[in-house]
């Protein structure tokens, strides 16, 4: 069992000590979240509302994945970095592909894609990339980006992108992991047909066990169920050993945790606040799960 925590809605600048904390403390990594914008009139619904408002305010911050992505690596050793998630059709593949490279070779190949479709109609909008298509292209995109990524001359010729033979470095160092979001039908299709796994939100134990055997249903019928496979996501349900391994045993391989939510933090100024519940979580459970 893997422990991962997110870098969603904590001020930025605490982010860095953050992860360093977890680094030494034995977390395995951090993933980062994603919007570019929030418009001032919004038309777009967001679907894990009933008012269809987000629960968030206008003013939230979402840094830049693949900048903080960099920045963590850059104060860290061993922890890794991926995304729940990266809304990638919003975004031109090659920049796509620049970006994820990068940050890949800067941190020694600590870094997986995790892609999704999106919501938010008005950032494709201003990035001047078909809302309408994103979830065909994105099909199209992951074995774009493997493609794009081998080094040396490359070059893709599909339905959604065209790139002529070209060189664009650095190359990762290795393979590229790439998950993908979502929990429509067609979103789990997508990571049981096209991925190296899938990473969801946060759930209670009964439907997060049916995302994880209905992904084993899907990698039968796609003939991958021998390949490897994560699932990455979080339990709404108090943290123990047993839960975990329970967990585990039900084909979920990493969870999202945020040990400071709900903590006591004393007088523990800034981000050191969160210092003795990283550092209790690893004790208790980490380290007793001998992971």
């Amino acid at each position: 069992m893997q422990f991962w925590s997110g870098a969603t809605f904590l001020d930025t600048t605490d982010v860095l000590p953050l992860a360093q904390m977890l680094d030494e403390a034995g977390f395995d990594g951090m993933v980062t979240s994603d919007h570019m914008i929030y418009p001032r009139q919004l038309q777009s619904t967001y679907p894990d509302s009933g008012s269809g408002t987000p629960p968030w305010a206008p003013e939230t911050a979402w840094p830049d994945a693949w900048v903080l992505t960099g920045a963590m690596a850059a104060v860290t050793t061993r922890l890794r970095f991926s995304n729940a998630v990266y809304i990638a059709p919003a975004r031109p593949l090659l920049e796509v592909a620049k970006q994820v490279a990068t940050a890949a070779v800067l941190s020694g190949g600590r870094v997986t894609l995790a892609a999704g479709v999106g919501w938010m109609r008005e950032e494709y909008a201003l990035m001047g990339q078909d809302f309408s298509t994103r979830g065909k292209r994105l099909d199209e995109m992951i074995p774009a980006l493997r493609a794009l990524w081998r080094g040396g001359w490359v070059s893709w010729h599909g339905e959604h992108y065209q790139v002529p033979e070209m060189m664009i470095e650095p190359h990762p160092p290795g393979p590229v992991p790439i998950f993908c979001g979502g929990e429509s039908e067609a979103a789990l299709r997508r990571a049981a047909r096209l991925c190296d796994g899938w990473v969801g939100y946060a759930y209670r134990w009964d439907d997060a066990v049916g995302y994880a055997h209905r992904l084993t249903e899907l990698r039968r019928e796609y003939g991958r169920l021998d390949e490897p496979f994560d699932i990455l996501l979080a339990l709404m349900e108090p943290p123990s050993v047993d839960l975990y391994r329970r967990a585990q045993d039900a084909g979920i391989t990493s969870v999202m945790v945020a040990p400071w939510m709900g903590a006591q933090h004393g007088d523990s100024p800034g981000v050191e606040r969160f210092r003795k519940p990283v550092e209790l979580f690893a004790q208790n459970i980490i380290a007793k799960l001998g992971c």
